[in-house]
């Protein structure tokens, strides 16, 4: 199963250390929440960040990886 990585732009912040995040040339933000090594070394995302997303196979949720 080989997930595809996106950069997108954090548009909002949710409980629980989820996101919603858009991508350049799509209107709908996809749902993402934190990777575990983000969490580990608490870093911090906030709205308005630049963020590399690892998508779920169906596109519809998504996990924060990276922060650029």
């Amino acid at each position: 199963m080989a997930e595809t990585t996106k950069e997108g732009t954090v548009f909002e912040a949710l409980p629980g250390l989820t996101f919603r995040v858009k991508f350049a040339g799509s209107e709908e933000p996809v749902l993402a929440h934190l990777a575990g090594k983000m969490k580990l070394h608490k870093i911090r995302v906030l709205p308005g960040d630049r963020v590399l997303v690892e998508m779920s196979p169906d596109g519809t949720r998504g996990r924060v990886v990276r922060r650029l």
